[in-house]
């Protein structure tokens, strides 16, 4: 399953993100990850978290983020749940690109019974179908 957290920058999608990772760590029974270009999130979530910088792997563009994502679901059966903060900063500003890796994300995620959250800097309106199709 997909989830966006949509809005503009400075609209609070980092803090709604690490809000759901803590909670979500409280009661889950299974691996929790999380992903981002950098360390702002680090910092503000449980320990308990595997946290990723895309930085490390030199993860670029969709299609190697997706199979950065195929990698890490193909190599641990227990993960629940991956929350991804700023994939514009990872994968660039091509809307219907995302849209693309959002609709391969969602076959395999779902095959797994993996959620994966994303924030999205771009307000709802500025989104193409294939993107806001994921929008719950």
């Amino acid at each position: 399953m997909i989830k966006l957290i949509t809005g503009k920058k400075g609209t609070g999608k980092t803090k709604i993100l690490i809000d759901q990772i803590n909670d979500a760590i409280k009661s889950s029974n299974g691996d929790l990850v999380c992903i981002e270009k950098g360390a702002n999130v680090r910092r503000s979530i449980s320990f308990k978290v595997r946290w990723c910088d895309v930085d490390e792997f030199a993860i670029e563009g969709f299609d190697a983020f997706y199979g950065y994502i195929a990698g890490m679901i193909a190599g641990n059966y227990d993960i629940q749940s991956i929350y991804v903060d700023g994939i514009f900063k990872i994968g660039g500003r091509d809307y219907d690109a995302f849209g693309k890796l959002l609709e391969k994300l969602d076959t395999l995620t779902n095959k797994n019974d993996i959620t994966v959250v994303f924030t999205v800097s771009a307000d709802e309106s500025e989104l193409p179908e294939v993107v806001k199709q994921f929008l719950k």
